[in-house]
């Protein structure tokens, strides 16, 4: 499969400007305020990637998590900096390319790019640059997003409100756009019982407050609104158990009045044979098998074109034939490379960067390929948007400030058309 990058992209001019705040308001200070924000989609959608099944999609995570001083939030730098932002005290290793972004989205920072102008971000709060987003997932043949939901956040009301603006951005960019989009909650840092009081009250209110699960872009598979949950069977020292994991997924799949969806689970590398990254249970199997569609988390677990093929007849492969005999979708995890040397550098390791070369694009191909010549129906990109460990696969700018990685010279475009390109394969086998 050939690709064509728009080099005119690269050399546009970044005007600077100053991103004006959301109209929402500052983060909810009680939840009260917080609950009555909770409103329906109340828009229409327009066609484009059919949300009644994942097969023949390419699905990225989507983080939505930067927020900048100015964007109305009252946060502050979110997932930019600890913080601050500056040079020095940063937690982003790639540039977003601001190249299309208006004035009214372009919040300015103390970075100069590499040819001495402005340096600008975006933030997630700001509904336009989320819209524009989903427009270059639809411009590219990317069939939509898993939204991540961090169960951690949603524990206090001004976390809550943040992640339901979020989520009010990402379902009127993909019905805008015609893409699909979907919950997936990140278990990451829940405490033993709070599955049931965060997560499943959480998603309670989604249902009643928000109606999610109608939302004609909410994305679907067999019929039932899929949700994932990110997280099970790591080994990790994670604080909740199996059991409160099994109790989730039979919550989503039975119950009377919140259940009949179709339940995706988030799983280590090694899950099948219980090594690596995985918990040694024999419970694991047992839960994994209540589930719909198994997905285990690949990003950093190979390095190299040579390891990731290598790996294919070790987990991946097998990991298909395991879900086929147990009646199970298979949707693996490809990702595009990876870079944390800032954000280790702001916890004192700025020699320990774990970095994963892109290769122009080839190492994230040679995944995509590969598993679709391997017969999977579906595959999860890791991410859209992860400028924090360099995973983004949406537009950045190769005129960087000093410190941050590239594309290597490459289109900005370069990874969207690559997911495109995936899409359409599985499309022509689906």
């Amino acid at each position: 499969m050939l690709f064509l990058g728009l080099l005119a992209a690269m050399s546009a001019p970044f005007a600077s400007g100053q991103g004006v705040p959301s109209p929402r308001g500052p983060f909810a200070t009680t939840w009260d305020e917080a609950y009555a924000r909770m409103t329906p989609f109340d828009g229409k959608r327009v066609p484009g990637a059919d949300p009644s099944t994942l097969n023949g999609k390419v699905v990225c995570g989507y983080q939505g998590w930067f927020l900048a001083p100015g964007d109305g939030s009252g946060a502050g730098w979110v997932h930019y900096g600890n913080g601050v932002f500056e040079p020095g005290n940063a937690t982003v290793d790639l540039w977003p390319d601001m190249t299309e972004a208006g004035p009214d989205e372009r919040y300015p920072t103390d970075f100069k790019l590499a040819d001495g102008s402005p340096a600008t971000v975006f933030s997630s709060y700001n509904a336009k640059t989320v819209d524009r987003h989903f427009k270059w997932m639809a411009d590219y043949g990317i069939d939509g997003a898993f939204l991540q939901r961090f169960a951690t956040e949603l524990k206090s009301p001004g976390g809550y409100d943040h992640l339901n603006a979020i989520l009010d951005n990402v379902r009127r960019g993909a019905n805008a756009h015609g893409r699909t989009w979907s919950v997936m909650y990140d278990l990451s840092g829940l405490q033993q019982g709070e599955i049931d009081s965060v997560v499943i009250e959480d998603w309670k209110r989604l249902v009643d407050r928000m109606e999610i699960t109608k939302d004609p872009s909410y994305q679907k598979q067999n019929g039932k609104p899929v949700v994932t949950i990110w997280g099970v069977g790591f080994d990790e020292n994670r604080a909740y158990t199996l059991d409160e994991c099994a109790k989730l997924i039979d919550f989503l799949k039975h119950d009377p009045k919140y259940g009949g969806n179709c339940v995706m689970l988030g799983l280590p590398y090694g899950w099948r044979e219980q090594v690596r990254d995985s918990v040694k249970d024999p419970k694991l199997h047992d839960v994994i098998r209540m589930a719909d569609i198994v997905s285990p988390w690949a990003t950093t677990r190979y390095n190299s074109i040579e390891s990731f093929h290598n790996d294919l007849p070790i987990y991946q492969q097998p990991d298909l034939a395991w879900c086929t005999e147990n009646k199970l979708d298979y949707m693996p995890v490809i990702f595009p490379g990876f870079r944390w040397k800032n954000l280790e550098a702001t916890r004192g390791r700025p020699n320990h960067s774990n970095e994963i070369d892109r290769m122009k694009g080839q190492f994230f191909k040679a995944q995509g390929d590969a598993l679709v010549a391997s017969g999977v129906k579906m595959l999860y990109v890791a991410m859209f948007d992860e400028i924090d460990e360099g995973t983004a696969i949406f537009k950045c700018a190769n005129n960087a400030p000093e410190g941050f990685g590239t594309f290597d010279g490459m289109p900005a475009d370069t990874y969207l058309r690559l997911a495109g390109e995936f899409s359409a394969e599985l499309k022509k086998q689906k």
